[in-house]
């Protein structure tokens, strides 16, 4: 079940904001990652544990996926490392995750893929949400998410963090769907690349 809600693209600079949240957001290791949940309009109504969360029925909550593009209009995706306890080893999104609770999906999405790829987003923009319930046969675990999306630019070199990424790879719309045809994909990745396919057009252009 999805439901999408496209919005006209916000843009901001986000290497700044990535380079500083990286710093000095980042929950300590020994900590439950806590994320928000919500209710089927996208209102916060209170907190859970990660792992609790999208563990079967499952509870609405509050996350973000990343589509960042470079200067030649080709897609970032990653490999999710092997070592992940969620969706290991497939390919999904540049990035993808959950906001601390209070803390605004645009910080979230721009921190995360400076703690995942080891590079900040030269450009971020908003680009709607999504709303989906997705079981992942492979974990029993389910994805029950209020995404919001995100598309913009990679411009840095990529230094990979290995705990969280396994690989990375930057292709065309049409290597796309042949790396989608003979690999793995994370269960979400159809959902939001359909949901922000508007403004991942807005800026990769329209062979998308």
């Amino acid at each position: 079940m999805s439901e999408s809600r496209s919005t006209s693209l916000a843009t901001e600079p986000a290497a700044a904001p990535a380079r500083a949240a990286a710093a000095a957001g980042a929950a300590p290791l020994d900590a439950e990652i806590m994320l928000e949940l919500v209710d089927d309009t996208g209102v916060t109504i209170g907190t859970a544990e990660k792992l609790w969360a999208h563990q079967q029925p499952g509870h609405l909550h509050r996350a973000f996926s990343v589509f960042l593009f470079d200067q030649q209009g080709r897609l970032l995706l990653q490999r999710r490392a092997l070592g992940k306890y969620h969706s290991p080893g497939v390919w999904s999104n540049t990035c993808c995750g959950h906001p601390y609770p209070g803390e605004p999906p645009f910080v979230a999405a721009a921190r995360r893929t400076a703690e995942e790829l080891g590079a900040a987003p030269g450009l971020l923009c908003a680009a709607g949400t999504v709303r989906y319930d997705l079981p992942d046969e492979a974990s029993g675990l389910i994805e029950r998410e209020w995404n919001h999306l995100f598309v913009g630019l990679m411009t840095d070199e990529l230094r990979p963090d290995p705990a969280e990424v396994e690989d990375t790879r930057f292709v065309t719309a049409r290597e796309l769907k042949e790396l989608q045809a003979g690999k793995p994909f994370s269960v979400w990745f159809s959902t939001v690349f359909e949901a922000a396919l508007p403004g991942i057009r807005e800026i990769a252009g329209r062979d998308w």
